[in-house]
């Protein structure tokens, strides 16, 4: 992890377990990641962190985990980096998380040097959910870094959270948004966070025609930045052509090194295409192939790396692309729940439909209809100011009726089914 040598291929044996993707876009399949994968993967992720960051990995770093160990960040972060580093490990249930957040943030104040990781909504519900009494006599100043990571990174949720905990020390430089995937074993890159440097906001327009122009005003687009990594190599790709992206043109994120596995246990050919890929015509000093397709869009600004969304999550409406995460972010300011938009076919064409889950219980009754009423209203109005779109449906259900995977990603594949067979239980029926 800091610069030294490593175990020779020759000297470790092939695949070393099969890490499930989270199927979020289609069924899950094991990708096969080997010993070298994993070791040299846990380098890049402790040289992002540390050594590119001139800090020092102490001797007695702590693993603060609670993430299952089924998942990609929970398996590398509580068990292999523990064991690859020689890192004491402060490991919890993900029940015991859901069950009282303060726990978390608790052990991440009484442990030494505490290094951590979570997916976006732990840091929403941790600053929601743990009092000032929870942290009584307690102090976040020792923390060395939390990974924000595994869904989309929300600029407002990791502010709130620094905000929330400012009290007990927390600094907004201990938080750190990383971008990573499965197909690469787990880690990618990673950013720095600060309330006035940590995202930039782009002009929604310009971004669904493929484009980058920064915006001044508030209904931008929010969008963290991350490092360009030295190492995996990665490229912004046109991926029609399979040549490079300018900086400033939304592309296909492409990564090429030691970490990318293998690829697909058992699966055909035709199934295995976004490895191997190769550039055409690529610019000097950058290889011809192999390439993992991640099926992400992003860009390069300004030296710095955007991610945008999925592919095959992006939604065409009226002949315009749109983010669904960006359309999520704008209805998430006003409900503060899960929110799922989807595009559905209807008459030779696609709406948007938004599913959105109350997080308040909705009673019957003249003030519940009300209050349903507004929220209809709040949301319809945001959305066509901040992406000049019409919602065609919105749909309030109950907590926990939009179906995600295992790690929270939804499955906007299944949200598109539920809801063309008329599966969700409407609040509003």
């Amino acid at each position: 992890a800091d610069g030294g040598t490593s175990l020779p291929a020759t000297d470790l044996p092939g695949t070393a377990y099969l890490q499930y993707s989270s199927g979020s876009t289609r069924l899950p399949t094991g990708v096969m990641i080997s010993h070298r994968n994993l070791q040299v993967n846990f380098e890049q992720l402790m040289r992002s962190f540390f050594v590119d960051s001139n800090v020092k990995a102490p001797s007695d770093l702590t693993i603060v985990s609670w993430l299952p160990f089924y998942h990609d960040m929970g398996l590398v972060l509580g068990v292999c980096a523990p064991i690859l580093g020689g890192y004491r490990g402060e490991l919890a249930t993900p029940v015991s998380f859901l069950e009282r957040p303060a726990r978390w943030v608790r052990s991440l104040a009484a442990t030494p040097h505490a290094f951590s990781a979570a997916p976006n909504f732990a840091f929403d519900l941790a600053a929601r959910k743990t009092s000032d009494s929870d942290l009584a006599g307690l102090d976040l100043g020792g923390v060395l870094g939390i990974i924000s990571g595994a869904e989309r990174v929300e600029p407002a949720t990791l502010q709130r959270f620094v905000d929330r905990f400012a009290h007990f020390n927390f600094r907004d430089h201990m938080v750190r948004p990383s971008y990573g995937l499965a197909e690469a074993t787990v880690f990618v890159t990673a950013g720095t966070w600060s309330e006035s440097s940590g995202a930039v906001r782009f002009d929604a327009d310009e971004l669904s025609a493929g484009r980058v122009a920064p915006s001044a005003a508030r209904t931008g687009a929010a969008l963290v930045k991350y490092r360009v990594p030295r190492s995996p190599t990665l490229r912004i790709v046109d991926a029609d052509t399979s040549r490079e992206c300018a900086p400033g043109v939304v592309g296909e994120i492409w990564l090429h090194g030691p970490n990318v596995a293998d690829g697909y246990w058992r699966k055909p050919p035709e199934e295995q295409r976004c490895f191997g890929a190769t550039l055409v015509d690529p610019s000097p000093g950058t290889p011809e192939g192999p390439w993992l397709r991640t099926g992400d869009l992003g860009f390069l600004f300004c030296g710095e790396l955007f991610i945008v969304g999925r592919i095959k999550d992006l939604l065409i409406i009226r002949g315009r692309n749109h983010y669904p995460e960006d359309i999520e972010a704008t209805v998430q300011q006003i409900t503060g729940s899960r929110v799922a938009a989807i595009s559905v076919p209807v008459h030779s064409t696609e709406e948007l439909v938004t599913v959105i889950e109350l997080k308040e219980r909705v009673d019957s009754g003249e003030e519940a209809l009300r209050r349903l009423a507004r929220v209809r209203s709040d949301v319809t109005s945001a959305i066509s100011n901040a992406h000049g779109l019409n919602v065609g449906d919105l749909v309030l259900v109950s907590p926990g009726s939009i179906p995600t995977t295992t790690s929270g990603k939804i499955r906007r594949a299944a949200c598109v089914e539920q809801y063309r067979e008329d599966r969700f239980a409407r609040l509003d029926a």
